[in-house]
């Protein structure tokens, strides 16, 4: 079996629910409401447990789930858009996609305003003047202004590990130990 097939059918279904509710918002207008919508159901997905599990459980009907989401977007007060987006991937048995939803979304909207997304590891956390500054050498190297989504792992010992859509640059101590550990073997 094809372990990445799931995660694969997982992010088309996604990316349709994500482009249908990008296109509507972009005809409509009202992109920065949608990205506002992105980030209040990013923040929901991060902050809510029983959110994560409504939406994982094999255990509620499609009945509950699409109940579920139309209380969500009533409660959150997002735009009609994403509301009916939500009410209609919850009738379908859809919401376990949402945050590849909200992934997509970040990505097409990144997209028309000319941004890109870096996804930064970091060993421990980046003040803002360091975050600005990364920013400011990616947006050098990519021709793009950068956001910046920061992960703190602190076995990396030092160092960042930084990926800009294809390209992945690690300059982790991990990383370093690791090569020197195989250079070595290779040695004797």
């Amino acid at each position: 079996m094809d372990v990445s097939e799931p995660a694969s059918i997982s992010t088309g279904i996604a990316s349709r629910y994500a482009t249908a509710a990008f296109e509507l918002a972009n005809e409509a207008g009202d992109l920065a409401g949608l990205e506002s919508d992105v980030e209040a159901l990013s923040q929901a997905l991060e902050d809510s447990a029983e959110l994560r599990a409504v939406i994982s459980s094999p255990i509620y009907s499609r009945e509950d789930t699409g109940n579920a989401a139309v209380a969500l977007a009533k409660a959150m007060g997002l735009s009609e858009t994403v509301a009916n987006t939500l009410a209609l991937m919850g009738a379908k048995g859809r919401l376990f996609v949402l945050p590849a939803f909200v992934r997509a979304l970040r990505e097409r909207i990144a997209e028309a305003k000319g941004e890109v997304t870096a996804e930064v590891t970091a060993a421990k956390a980046l003040t803002k003047a360091q975050q600005e500054k990364l920013a400011g050498v990616l947006k050098a190297a990519v021709g793009k202004d950068v956001n910046i989504n920061l992960a703190v792992d602190d076995a990396l010992i030092g160092g960042l590990v930084v990926k800009v859509g294809s390209r992945m640059i690690d300059t982790s101590i991990a990383s370093k130990l690791a090569n020197l550990q195989n250079a070595m073997k290779e040695v004797g």
